[in-house]
């Protein structure tokens, strides 16, 4: 018997992390519902589940509106009978101080990287208390914890992940809802190729993140799929008493005496 075998999970976010979260969580028995807003990341997805036999579906959905996170929700119960898993991979990685970050993408980024936690949550616990229980993962970041230069709007938003996570985990844990936030450091993923792209304009995206692998001190970025195998461990009954962390995956990063 597959380790998720019966198991359903909702997984925002269908390019980098949360693709590979979503194929992880399928390979091993999960129904998987992953929402996504990119119509090409989408349809990717959806061709590579196919070809592997994975029971993962996808689904057009802007996770920042009400009605389209509670109509994923009522979807997925319909259609595997119930939710047991949320993954909350979607993100928004707009570039500026406050001064250059104008009201609009401040507000987005609030609501793509926090606000749809919430959503998730809003709709999604209900239908997990009638399961006896689940898992939540947010996908935080190591910017939550010590950030760069001119990504306020982001780190604001990371920090909030994690007040977010604990604040779900101490509510919830009655119902047997366990909530954890995973801090990623420099992960392989089209986000980190446009932050490239931002930062050192000119410059090929290889050699940059041959530089930012270097600030770790394993030497390297890591993988989609290194962060996938920590939420699968988070969500898996080997984790039955982890609730309210924030776990690391970033090479060792946050270990040194500050953020490159």
């Amino acid at each position: 018997m597959k380790e998720f075998e019966g198991k359903v999970a909702i997984v925002t976010g269908t390019t980098g992390i949360g693709r590979a979260i979503a194929k992880r969580f399928a390979a091993v028995g999960s129904n998987v519902l992953a929402c996504g807003i990119e119509v090409a990341a989408n349809k990717e997805l959806a061709l590579e589940a196919q070809a592997s036999g994975l029971s993962l579906h996808v689904e057009l959905c802007d996770v920042t509106q009400a009605n389209a996170v509670r109509a994923a929700v009522a979807k997925t119960v319909k259609e595997f009978g119930g939710l047991d898993i949320i993954v909350n991979s979607a993100a928004f990685h707009p570039f500026g101080t406050v001064v250059e970050t104008d009201l609009e993408t401040w507000n987005r980024c609030l609501m793509v990287n926090v606000g749809s936690i919430y959503l998730m949550a809003h709709y999604g616990v209900p239908a997990m208390k009638k399961r006896g229980g689940g898992a939540i993962i947010n996908l935080a970041s190591v910017q939550g914890h010590a950030c760069q230069r001119g990504v306020a709007a982001y780190a604001a938003s990371k920090g909030a992940v994690h007040s977010l996570t604990r604040a779900l985990a101490l509510d919830h844990a009655s119902d047997n809802i366990r909530v954890n936030s995973i801090s990623p450091g420099s992960i392989r993923t089209p986000m980190l190729e446009r932050s490239a792209a931002n930062f050192a304009p000119g410059v090929l995206v290889a050699e940059v993140f041959q530089r930012w692998g270097q600030a770790h001190p394993l030497g390297r970025i890591g993988t989609p799929e290194e962060v996938a195998e920590l939420a699968a461990f988070l969500v898996s009954d080997r984790a039955a008493f982890c609730t309210g962390g924030d776990y690391l995956v970033d090479g060792g990063l946050l270990a040194g005496i500050g953020v490159q």
